[in-house]
């Protein structure tokens, strides 16, 4: 069975989806002019204007949502991996992907927008919603549906789980069981109270923990400040085969960075679409530039804090691809969430395990609550004009049964098991982002035009008759903050 895993892995993520994952954000960085750089500004701006509706979100509670799905193990456990097998230079090439992924994200999340529904009194969209209304491909778009609902409801969050039990087990010794038992109860009680609560916890618990975690990279950073020309001239030079030491891994140091990277920036994966979609906006270039600024927030920022931390104390092995070590800093230590709490208890022995595990435990568990949001919108894609009352309570049960079989798995059986989730989900959102852009670029001169005329964008479909875009015509009481 463990070979049949493996050898699914190895497909899903041959070379072939780590090319096309660096080409999209290439080609969409320069067809919509390097949105990234020059509506820097903009997104922030957005993301703290506007409010809720009772149909939808605020930008800020679906920025929350979106960060919540992408901040998580993947910024101190993923790093770590991507550390240990592909060396220093993954790091580089986690950035790479950020920043071109960044103009995926828009793309994506514009998308998202543009062709939500009204369901049960609140906004529904993403990947699923987009592929049938602008593709007009029910197969397609029920695959990506059923592929989602399977990697976000089972395979992912043992991924998140797994790393909170491993980190709780090592600072408090607690087993993993009893971990898995307490996630789930949490987890049960939030998410039948449905995306408002969802959206209200994230609002709450994102900034407090992701503050909470840049502020202890900071200080651990400005301790090792004279280090920073060091560990940078080594994450370029191992990046770039240009380290003696790394220099014949710099094909994993690309494979694992652009893996990893999409694994915690969710860009171009089709995830964020659904948080973006349930935001009340004028514009649906406006939550695009939003979740944009999200991949910054997560690998720019939280991604890079990790890096950082873990480089400079040393507390990293690196593997040899014909087996054994090139590094090996930390005997008998398996890559994960050790690392990080390794790194910051080598400055504050005291808290820093205890710290770490705190912080995946909130990292990975507001991650958990929005990957259940994300099956749940496929879900009720799938149930159609029905409620699907039935699937949405199977759905939670499945979910929870998964967070706590990921709580007693081994890491390396949830890691790959995530990985194909993420993979076949990127690889199907891709090739629709790319077929529908055409139309994200007639919306997106559209925004940019009433910049120009200084006027707060709102778009009337009416202008252009898109098809399956009512919400979007002028005489829809829809969008009008």
């Amino acid at each position: 069975m463990r070979e049949i895993i493996d050898n699914a892995n190895n497909i899903v993520w041959s070379d072939a989806l780590v090319y096309l994952c660096l080409a999209t954000g290439v080609y969409f960085t320069f067809r919509f002019g390097v949105p990234q750089i020059r509506y820097l500004k903009e997104m922030v701006k957005l993301l703290f204007s506007g409010g809720s509706s009772s149909k939808g979100i605020s930008s800020f509670q679906a920025f929350s949502l979106a960060i919540s799905g992408r901040v998580g193990t993947g910024n101190i456990a993923g790093v770590a991996t991507a550390i240990a097998m592909g060396g220093p230079g993954a790091v580089f090439w986690m950035w790479v992907i950020a920043f071109l992924g960044s103009s995926s994200a828009i793309v994506e999340a514009t998308l998202g927008q543009m062709y939500k529904e009204v369901k049960d009194g609140q906004y529904r969209g993403g990947p699923a919603f987009y592929i049938q209304k602008g593709l007009r491909s029910k197969v397609f778009a029920w695959t990506f549906a059923i592929v989602t609902i399977v990697s976000t409801g089972f395979l992912l969050p043992g991924v998140q789980s797994n790393s909170i039990a491993l980190a709780s087990t090592a600072s408090f010794g607690i087993s993993g069981q009893v971990i898995g038992f307490i996630l789930a109860a949490l987890l049960g009680i939030i998410i039948i109270g449905g995306v408002r609560r969802i959206s209200r916890v994230a609002e709450f618990v994102v900034p407090f923990m992701a503050g909470a975690y840049i502020l202890m990279a900071l200080v651990i950073i400005a301790m090792n400040f004279q280090k920073i020309p060091e560990v940078l001239s080594l994450i370029v030079r191992s990046a770039l085969q240009m380290d003696a030491a790394f220099g014949g891994i710099v094909g994993m140091a690309i494979s694992w960075g652009v893996k990893r990277g999409i694994y915690s920036n969710e860009a171009g994966q089709g995830t964020a679409p659904h948080a973006a979609a349930a935001a009340e906006v004028s514009h649906p270039v406006k939550q695009g530039l939003v979740q944009g600024f999200s991949v910054y927030v997560d690998t720019l920022f939280v991604c890079t804090a990790t890096a950082f931390m873990i480089l400079f104390t040393g507390q990293y092995n690196v593997a040899h691809p014909d087996g054994g070590f090139i590094v090996e800093n930390l005997p008998n230590v398996q890559a994960g969430p050790e690392f990080t709490q390794y790194a910051v208890a080598h400055h504050f022995p005291l808290i820093g395990g205890v710290f770490v595990a705190l912080a995946l435990f909130f990292f990975a568990f507001t991650t958990i609550m929005a990957y259940y949001y994300i099956a749940e919108t496929n879900v009720s894609f799938i149930a159609g004009k029905y409620k699907g009352t039935v699937l949405i309570w199977i759905l939670r049960i499945l979910i929870l049964i998964s967070v706590y079989i990921g709580c007693v798995t081994t890491a390396e059986a949830a890691w790959t098991l995530g990985d194909i989730g993420v993979g076949l989900m990127a690889w199907l959102n891709l090739i629709a982002i790319l077929l529908l852009h055409k139309k994200v670029l007639v919306v997106f001169k559209d925004y940019t035009t009433q910049r120009k005329e200084n006027r707060d964008p709102i778009f009337d479909n009416t202008k252009y008759n898109f098809p399956n875009m009512d919400i979007w015509n002028k005489d829809s009481t829809a969008n009008t903050k």
